[in-house]
């Protein structure tokens, strides 16, 4: 098959930037496939606020001041309308690659492709983006459990599942007694279960992560969050990406405590690249990610994640981080993506179907 030399627009959620210190998982993974495509000789422009660090071209979009509300959301839709409509007048543009939350608010219509990445629960999007009418316009998920939870769809390709940075991850620093837990400070992320099991098992936590300026983030950091933080229980805030595999191969485990299912979990497989085992609720796809008793333990509750900080240390760095190059290097994954590209472009006829996808490429346990 030849490879058609492309030019990608990719098109971030309006209100966060993108670049290898992003927070968000569909952030960092816009920015590993940006960085793809422009090694692979392919032209990538991407829209993403101001402030965002992209190998290809940067659209930008004014950055938000303030409290993160409905009324800046809708604001900053109306700006990501604007610039798709601009780039598609400008650029000679073969596949649009949606991946944010609110894709739909601002999906063009016309005859250019559309790709939308689902990041995060079918259940958080509006269920009419499973039935549009708009031709060569299609979804995908990002790990199986997810892709069984969406309602059946024509629109619906095999799940790619996420891929991390395997080759940049690793590091040469002494492993500490301490556990880490990393992301976004937010209700849905449960840190306060993980401040717990850290208490009752008499272990030093590490909290590292972004409050985002939403009254139900921030008050969830004062009311929930701060009261549980003492000498061996401690917040550090927002770190990069040096910081994060710093403490990722520093830590004897990370802990997800998640109360929603995760549709995946890059700082999952960033820490087994980091030869770090992984503690977490069964939610989602973790148990896709962490082999239970092996590079990790799935729990229920505080207390069977409390027993299993004592017993973690048993667990071998490099069954993880060979579990970890074995399976989600980010590179496959931009592969499988740039695969679906050249389909989706080729495919003239304006099929909706995702039938003749699923044979052309396996799915990676």
């Amino acid at each position: 098959m030849n490879v058609m030399k492309l030019t990608i627009l990719s098109v971030a959620y309006p209100l966060t930037e993108v670049g290898i210190d992003a927070v968000g998982g569909s952030e960092q993974i816009l920015t590993l496939l940006d960085r793809n495509l422009v090694s692979e000789g392919h032209r990538s422009l991407v829209i993403a606020a101001e402030g965002s660090k992209v190998e290809g071209t940067l659209i930008a979009s004014p950055p938000a001041a303030g409290r993160l509300d409905d009324s800046v959301r809708d604001w900053g839709r109306r700006i990501h309308r604007k610039l798709i409509k601009d780039a598609l007048a400008k650029y000679p543009i073969d596949l649009i690659h949606m991946h944010s939350l609110d894709f739909h608010a601002y999906v063009p219509t016309g005859s250019v492709p559309v790709l939308a990445t689902l990041h995060l629960p079918p259940d958080w999007y509006p269920r009419k983006i499973f039935h549009q009418r708009r031709s060569r316009y299609q979804l995908n998920c990002v790990s199986k459990s997810q892709h069984r939870r969406c309602p059946p769809s024509a629109h619906l390709l095999p799940p790619i599942p996420n891929g991390v940075d395997v080759d940049r991850l690793g590091t040469d620093v002494p492993r500490r007694n301490f556990a880490l837990a990393l992301g976004r400070i937010c209700p849905e992320k449960g840190f306060h279960f993980a401040l717990d099991a850290a208490r009752r098992a008499k272990t030093e936590l590490v909290l590292a992560g972004q409050v985002f300026p939403y009254r139900a983030h921030l008050d969830y950091f004062r009311r929930t969050i701060r009261p549980r933080l003492d000498a061996m229980r401690r917040f550090i805030g927002p770190v990069g990406f040096s910081k994060k595999r710093r403490l990722l191969s520093q830590a004897k485990c990370l802990m997800i405590p998640s109360t929603v299912s995760e549709t995946s979990s890059l700082v999952a497989m960033e820490a087994l690249a980091c030869g770090t085992p992984v503690i977490a609720f069964r939610s989602g796809a973790l148990p896709e990610i962490i082999d239970h008793g092996r590079t990790g333990f799935l729990v229920s509750d505080v207390a069977e994640m409390s027993r299993a900080l004592r017993d973690v240390g048993d667990l071998n760095p490099e069954t993880c981080r060979r579990v970890a190059r074995t399976r989600y290097s980010a590179q496959t994954m931009a592969s499988r993506y740039l695969q679906v590209y050249q389909n989706l472009v080729r495919d003239n006829s304006g099929e909706r179907s995702a039938d003749r996808y699923v044979s052309q490429w396996a799915v990676s346990p």
